[in-house]
């Protein structure tokens, strides 16, 4: 499905991105990994057009660059690590702006029933029916959180990008949200999904494929098992991260 032949990015004499390329098949989960400065957020911007780069990110074999804001949108969807909201839109409103790169604007006519099939469906899987009428101002991170997964979910992109979606959340919403876009990407064929993650647990327990940056360069890429080897991991860390996670499990060891 995506295509990234060398994205490099520079700002000036500073390389933040050198020479990434890596493919995303249907069905597939890529997890980005990597210590802070590797460039994984960087990379994102410049799959979804908004980082200035060079090389080039294909969509079905067709340039991303070639298409209009609206046609991408219609393709990819992104959730941030964190959503800033400083007005009080209903959950329920700021779930319907996730259809409105599917219509004419906001002025177009009421929501199709197309629209309004996706807008439940996605309310109801991410289990946000008692709060629709309520500010996003009142929500707590998880529910924030779950109200914009809800609107990329209703936009019905073929590609997810997540960038650290669960990195300021609690263990129980981590886990929900990942189980969510898992389900997501089983539901339906021709969708792949993309996520920045820390938390190499996550990457090995969801992801099918790694790809393991170090200062902009591609450390490894592949089946989670072979990029997140010790040796590799060794390598981009500049510690032993299996002594480390083992030392960790053991703390949890029921005697």
């Amino acid at each position: 499905m995506l295509t990234v032949n060398n994205i490099t990015v520079r700002y000036g004499s500073l390389t933040l991105l050198d020479d990434v390329s890596f493919t995303l098949g249907e069905g597939e989960w890529l997890m980005i990994c990597g210590p802070n400065g590797a460039g994984k957020s960087t990379l994102v911007g410049a799959i979804t057009q908004g980082v200035p780069h060079t090389g080039e990110t294909l969509y079905l074999g067709t340039p991303l660059k070639r298409f209009k804001a609206a046609e991408l949108a219609k393709l990819i969807g992104v959730l941030q690590q964190s959503n800033a909201v400083g007005y009080a839109f209903s959950v329920e409103e700021i779930i319907r702006l996730g259809r409105y790169a599917h219509s004419k604007g906001f002025f177009a006519g009421r929501d199709t029933g197309d629209d309004e099939a996706l807008i439940s469906a996605a309310i109801a899987k991410v289990g946000l029916e008692p709060f629709l009428k309520q500010s996003v101002t009142t929500l707590s991170g998880g529910e924030l959180q779950r109200t914009f997964l809800a609107q990329v979910f209703a936009q019905n992109p073929n590609i997810l990008i997540l960038d650290e979606p669960t990195n300021h959340l609690d263990l129980v919403y981590q886990q929900r949200t990942f189980e969510l876009i898992r389900e997501w990407l089983r539901d339906a064929p021709g969708r792949a999904v993309i996520s920045v993650v820390h938390d190499l647990n996550l990457a090995k327990a969801y992801g099918t494929s790694v790809l393991l940056l170090n200062r902009g360069k591609t450390a490894a890429f592949g089946k989670p098992s072979d990029a997140l080897s010790s040796v590799n991991l060794k390598a981009v860390y500049e510690m032993d991260v299996y002594k480390w996670l083992n030392s960790m499990l053991s703390q949890w060891e029921e005697h």
